[in-house]
């Protein structure tokens, strides 16, 4: 996977403040792309992600985890806040679809709009199931795929972070 050198993004977090990728330098931005609406993938992620920031110890002060929507239209800053508050330690981006389509170029993230028949909306966004690491500086770090072990996971951020 060929990764961004430094991601850069404007967007709005889950209390409606403007946030791009310099409201958070000085700390490592562990960045996931999901949507609210996800049935599976997203909060088996966030869950994951959450208790591995947990078990960092003091270096989890040195990490602020993002959740970027794929899904604009349906994931406001009210409907993010309300959805993270069983994963306190992530703050939520979003923002109008043009700035949402800019940070997925700018981490080269995919994710699409399909039909979904399951879903009350109708649709589904299927999306690239990574989480990315940005230095305090903001250069791109190291990403993690979803098919790690929870113990790999452990290992290789500490190693990025120590």
């Amino acid at each position: 996977m060929t990764a961004p050198t430094t991601p850069a993004y404007s967007l709005v977090d889950h209390h409606g403040r403007p946030a791009t990728e310099q409201t958070y330098r000085g700390r490592y931005q562990l960045v996931f792309f999901g949507f609210t609406h996800c049935r599976a993938v997203c909060p088996r992620a966030l869950k994951r992600l959450s208790s591995t920031v947990d078990s960092l110890g003091g270096l989890a002060d040195t990490v602020t985890p993002l959740y970027i929507t794929v899904d604009p239209e349906r994931d406001t800053p009210e409907v993010m806040k309300e959805f993270l508050r069983d994963y306190p330690a992530f703050t939520g981006l979003t923002g109008p679809p043009e700035a949402i389509d800019e940070a997925k170029k700018a981490f080269r993230v995919f994710a699409r709009r399909k039909d979904d028949p399951e879903d009350p909306d109708g649709y589904a966004v299927p999306h690239t199931a990574i989480t990315y690491l940005v230095s305090p500086e903001g250069k791109y770090v190291a990403h993690f795929p979803d098919s790690l072990s929870d113990e790999e996971l452990r290992t290789r951020l500490r190693a990025e972070l120590s």
